[in-house]
């Protein structure tokens, strides 16, 4: 789905992490770890043309870049923002219809069921900025649900959560994996990785490894460099 040649993350020229070469396959599962600085987010940004590489090539198997389900870290939200629960899960309908035409009937249908399978049915009409951290993480999940995009891009999604909803939302990124969506994501939880990650991108600040979780995350761990994984 996306080939990386000699790719290296940056911002403002600046390299922050080494030159990255593979493929992340469609229909993978794909955990990016690290240590704070190695590039992990700057990555992820890179693979969606939010951000520029420093240099390299980010090609696209299929000629052109594959419709994108995107959740930032939630530093990057308002969590202000004057909007109910129902409003932000029916962005995720904006790339199927026009920006000043109402929410079809069909649109209004999938909005609905994706509150109800994560729980926030009796939520929907209830202004954002009154959620617990994990009914707000929850709400975003059901977003990139109504996306339901080919590829999906997860930027640390367990920060400041509890285990019951942590759980919960990694039973629902299965299931979106079992559907057919390549699944990226960073993350700093090994147990996660191991159990739930078919495939690890490990990025350092002189040198990455990339492959089967099997094979790079025992490596990682043996040489205790797994004490440095920080979100």
């Amino acid at each position: 789905m996306i080939e990386l040649e000699r790719v290296v993350p940056g911002y403002q020229g600046r390299a922050v992490a080494p030159a990255l070469s593979g493929t992340f396959h469609a229909g993978g599962m794909t955990a990016v770890i690290g240590a704070n600085g190695t590039g992990k987010s700057t990555l992820l940004k890179t693979l969606i043309r939010l951000q520029a590489p420093v240099s390299g090539k980010v090609i696209y198997t299929r000629g052109a870049m594959p419709r994108v389900a995107w959740l930032p870290q939630l530093a990057e939200m308002d969590r202000q923002f004057p909007a109910t629960v129902y409003d932000v899960v029916s962005m995720g309908s904006w790339p199927a219809r026009s920006i000043f035409s109402g929410l079809t009937h069909r649109c209004r249908l999938r909005v609905a069921e994706a509150i109800e399978r994560v729980g926030l049915s009796a939520m929907a009409k209830q202004p954002i900025e009154t959620l617990s951290g994990g009914q707000y993480q929850r709400m975003l999940f059901a977003r990139l649900l109504v996306q339901n995009a080919p590829l999906v891009l997860l930027d640390e999604p367990f920060t400041g959560i509890d285990v019951q909803t942590t759980n919960f939302l990694m039973t629902l990124i299965r299931q979106m994996h079992e559907e057919g969506q390549t699944i990226i994501t960073v993350l700093h939880d090994n147990e996660l990785v191991e159990r739930f990650f078919p495939d690890v991108l490990l990025l350092g600040p002189e040198t990455t490894h990339w492959g089967a979780t099997s094979q790079v995350l025992p490596r990682y761990q043996s040489s205790g460099s797994h004490l440095a994984l920080s979100a």
